[in-house]
């Protein structure tokens, strides 16, 4: 039998560097936690439970979970009512896999993911929301924005692509965007996944481990590993700033990446009213997973 053939170093440029990292740089309570704990294991001593979540009562609670998200995409496309959801976090907290899980039995073509690219110049020279107003829903869709405006607040002000003016000026006209969006009567739902420290550094080395993952490495998150500090005050000064009654954030810890989506969609259920509801199968949010900005553990 052949053996699965390997990525070159060259088109995975990155392979090496997490182990790296966690051998020589690593603080030592981070590489003890992932030393000694086993794959199901929570690595975080403040996480509210020890193991994750059965995947037996997942895939329970998820079934019924995609039902409604279903019935709530038919209410909303019978109603004309848009939906926005940011999906932000850390590298590695969860976002594209909670995408999935909301989007997967939606009909793609109104409920749609935006994952923009780095801005090219000409959008670059642009207003700096421009490039999003262009990906705002029309009547009974759903718009999943995979990071979102928030990069200005966040991996913008860690890696210095924006001057402190600019920073500034994002956040003196965020909250009026925000608003005009509401205001519109768009839906708006601002997730924010948080991950602990060791956790995000297991994931990246399943990631440079596994050749199916590989490809998601990038720099940042390299580089982003060694700026953990900086990001922790970034994240706690954006989500202080545009924390707001018409745009409130949603942090879900997300160490345990099965309760997470399962949050994550009753937060998306919760945000709109729709015929055939049923408030019992949603349920009620685990508050020690899901909150406010109390909830943040950076």
């Amino acid at each position: 039998m052949s053996e699965t053939p390997q990525p070159s170093t060259q088109a995975v440029p990155f392979i090496g560097q997490i182990t790296d990292f966690l051998e020589h740089t690593a603080p030592e309570d981070i590489r003890e936690a992932i030393r000694t704990k086993g794959p199901k294991e929570m690595l975080s001593p403040s996480y509210p439970y020890p193991t994750a979540m059965k995947g037996k009562d997942y895939d329970k609670r998820m079934e019924e979970l995609q039902i409604e998200l279903v019935k709530m995409h038919y209410g909303l496309k019978a109603s004309g009512k848009r939906m926005m959801v940011l999906f932000e976090g850390r590298d590695a907290a969860g976002k594209g896999s909670t995408i999935k899980r909301v989007q997967e039995n939606l009909n793609p073509r109104s409920a749609y993911v935006v994952a923009l690219p780095k801005p090219n110049d000409r959008e670059a020279s642009q207003w700096y929301f421009q490039r999003y107003v262009e990906r705002i829903p029309a009547a009974g869709e759903i718009a999943l924005f995979d990071r979102s405006w928030y990069n200005r607040g966040v991996v913008e002000k860690v890696f210095d692509f924006c001057t402190q003016r600019q920073r500034e000026h994002f956040f003196y006209q965020l909250p009026e965007f925000e608003k005009m969006l509401v205001d519109d009567s768009i839906i708006l739902v601002k997730l924010w996944l948080n991950v602990d420290r060791a956790e995000q550094l297991r994931r990246f080395l399943d990631r440079e481990r596994d050749p199916l993952k590989q490809w998601k490495l990038s720099w940042i998150d390299v580089e982003g590993l060694r700026k953990w500090d900086a990001y922790s005050q970034a994240i706690v000064e954006t989500l202080t700033r545009s924390d707001n009654l018409h745009a409130p954030w949603t942090v879900i810890r997300s160490d345990d990446k099965k309760r997470a989506r399962i949050a994550a969609i009753q937060t998306i259920l919760n945000a709109i009213s729709y015929p055939g509801k049923d408030r019992d199968v949603i349920g009620e949010i685990d508050g020690s997973i899901c909150g406010g900005l109390d909830i943040l553990n950076v």
